[in-house]
């Protein structure tokens, strides 16, 4: 048991009870604990396996390659659509952890032997992700940008569409386009 995880379940007020549990079951397939990004997570060597996380309406499990999991009682889920890799299980009271614990431990060391075995999510390529059409319009119109774009690294470029693509109304995709515009010929990256 890592004391900076002592810590952390001292300060959780919401889900104190849930992370217990699941630590405990977690603990007990043999994985090294730390304390990343703020969450308990739990590594083999060195590597990521799985982290517990709260939200507001519900705490749960994230399995880093969850992707990877054969997920026989559909219980993962994919957090956004975005979420290439990894798949939660999520929990709104203890008493769930409690009836699923059994299933829980066979999800855990499942992820423990893709972790062995080297296994790797293949992320999508850029080129896969489609392109709002409002993007879409400034890069065919304007050379520079689609040059500039396209000197991006990948993940930049990604990062880019993602952000374009989340907004529901066309207006305010072409707002963040042109907010942007100066950024992208500039070279620099979303968050640069």
């Amino acid at each position: 048991m890592n004391p900076k995880v002592d810590e952390f379940l001292a300060r959780e007020r919401k889900w104190q009870e849930e992370f217990r549990k699941l630590r405990q079951i977690i603990l007990d397939r043999g994985l090294t604990e730390e304390l990343k990004w703020g969450q308990p997570c739990y590594t083999l060597d060195g590597q990521n396996v799985v982290l517990m996380h709260g939200f507001k309406e519900y705490c749960a499990l994230l399995f880093m390659k969850g992707a990877l999991l054969k997920d026989a009682k559909s219980i993962l889920v994919q957090q956004t659509e975005n979420v290439q890799s990894a798949r939660q299980i999520r929990f709104t009271k203890a008493q769930e952890i409690a009836k699923l614990e059994k299933t829980l431990k066979a999800y855990i060391e499942e992820a423990i032997k893709v972790e062995k075995a080297g296994l790797r999510v293949e992320p999508k390529k850029t080129s896969d992700l489609a392109i709002p059409q409002e993007f879409q319009s400034e890069l065919d119109g304007h050379p520079a940008l689609k040059t500039a774009f396209e000197a991006l690294t990948p993940g930049r470029q990604r990062a880019y569409i993602f952000h374009f693509a989340q907004p529901k109304l066309s207006k305010t995709r072409g707002s963040r386009v042109e907010k942007c515009v100066p950024r992208i010929l500039d070279g620099l990256g979303l968050d640069d």
